[in-house]
């Protein structure tokens, strides 16, 4: 089992949009993002922190994408 890597929450949504996913409103610091077929997420983006492997893993299972599809957005 692989890790994830160490990413911002700019990065990961930067990422996420290469794979079709939109923001669709910022609650503060909060990022909700949503794709055409309806899945959603939400990002923190806190200057200067990474975001946590557990949270990484639960953005991606919200997303439905796979590691190594995720990989490949980076």
């Amino acid at each position: 089992m692989t890790n994830f890597p160490a990413i911002s929450g700019k990065a990961l949504v930067s990422a996420l949009a290469k794979g079709g996913f939109k923001v669709i409103r910022t609650r503060g610091s909060h990022h909700f993002l949503r794709d055409d077929s309806g899945r959603s997420t939400v990002v923190p983006v806190h200057s200067g922190e990474t975001i946590s492997p557990g949270l990484l893993a639960k953005i991606l299972k919200d997303c439905d994408l796979s590691r190594e599809e995720f990989k490949k957005l980076l």
